[in-house]
C-alpha cells in the first residue's frame, strides 16, 4: 500500500513541476523553488503581484531534480533551494548569474508523529526510535539527494541513531511527499523541516533535532545565468526584504540577515 501511494503520488508531483511550468508566459517569471516552500512561498509570490502586477509562476519539487531540470535547460528565472549544495552544484556547472546569489531563510528539522496530540521525546544518543516504530517506517525525503533526507541522515548518523534505523526508513522524491506519508498513517514517525510541520494538522511535532546534530539548514535563492527577465533581480530583492519577512516567519522559517 504505501509503496502504490508513493508512486502515485511521485507520478503526480512530476506531472505538477511540468504542468505549472509549461503554461507560463512570455513576460512571466518563472520560480523554481524547494517543495518545502510551498505555502509561504504561493503567499510571497501573491504579495508579490499585488505590489506589482508582474505575475510568478512556481514550480515546487524537490531541489535535486529541480537544479537537474535548470542544468538541462529548464526555462527557470529564480531558483530557491533547500540547502546550499545544489544551489552550488549549479554554480559550479556556469548555470548561475554571477553576484546574483543570496541567503535568504533559515529552518529547523523536527521528528513528527501521526496525529494531532502525540508525547514528546527527547532525541539525543538514547533514542529509541526503532521501538518507536514499532514495525513501522520512519519517512523520510530521499537521503542522498534531497535537502531535508541529507540532514535528517546526518543528524541521525551524528547521534548515533543511523545504522539502527536505516532499515525501517521510507523514502520520499521531497519532503513534502514525507510529511503526507504520515498525515495520511501510512508511517508513524516521520523527519520533516518544522515550517512542514507548521501546515499539516495531522501531525505533531514531538521532537526538534539538536542544531549541533546537522549542518545548519539555510536556503538560498540565485538567479539562473539563462534569465533574461527585467524584473528577476527585483523578486530576488524582494524574497528577502522587511515586506515579506513577517510572511515567512509566519511558515515557520528564521530570516537570514
Amino acid at each position: 500500500m504505501f509503496r502504490r501511494i508513493c508512486r502515485r503520488a511521485t507520478a503526480a508531483l512530476l506531472a505538477a513541476t511540468f504542468f505549472i511550468a509549461a503554461p507560463a508566459r512570455a513576460d512571466d517569471l518563472v520560480v523554481f523553488a524547494a517543495a518545502s516552500l510551498t505555502n509561504a512561498l504561493e503567499a510571497v509570490a501573491a504579495r508579490w503581484m499585488d505590489e506589482t502586477g508582474s505575475r510568478v509562476v512556481i514550480s515546487f519539487a524537490g531541489s535535486s531534480a529541480l537544479a537537474r531540470q535548470i542544468e538541462a535547460g529548464a526555462p527557470a528565472d529564480i531558483f530557491i533551494s533547500a540547502n546550499t549544495d545544489w544551489m552550488d552544484a549549479l554554480a559550479a556547472a556556469g548555470e548561475l548569474r554571477e553576484g546574483a546569489r543570496r541567503a535568504i531563510l533559515g529552518n529547523s528539522l523536527v521528528l513528527i508523529a501521526h496525529g494531532g496530540d502525540v508525547s514528546p521525546v527527547t532525541i539525543d544518543e538514547n533514542l529509541d526510535l526503532v521501538g518507536i516504530l514499532d514495525g513501522g517506517r520512519l519517512s523520510m525525503a530521499l537521503v542522498d539527494a534531497v535537502p531535508a533526507g541529507m540532514y535528517g541522515r546526518e543528524a541521525l548518523t551524528t547521534l548515533g541513531l543511523w545504522d539502527a534505523v536505516a532499515p525501517h526508513v521510507a523514502q520520499s522524491d521531497n519532503v513534502r511527499s514525507a510529511l503526507a506519508f504520515v498525515a495520511l498513517g501510512e508511517a508513524p514517525l516521520g523527519i520533516v523541516y518544522a515550517s512542514d510541520a507548521r501546515v499539516e494538522d495531522s501531525v505533531s511535532v514531538i521532537a526538534t533535532f539538536p542544531e549541533g546534530s546537522h549542518t545548519p539548514i539555510m536556503l538560498p535563492a540565485a538567479i539562473t545565468a539563462q534569465s533574461e527577465h527585467p524584473r528577476a533581480q527585483d523578486f530576488l530583492d524582494f524574497l528577502s526584504s522587511d515586506i515579506v519577512a513577517p510572511i515567512w516567519r509566519e511558515y515557520g522559517f528564521s530570516v537570514a540577515d
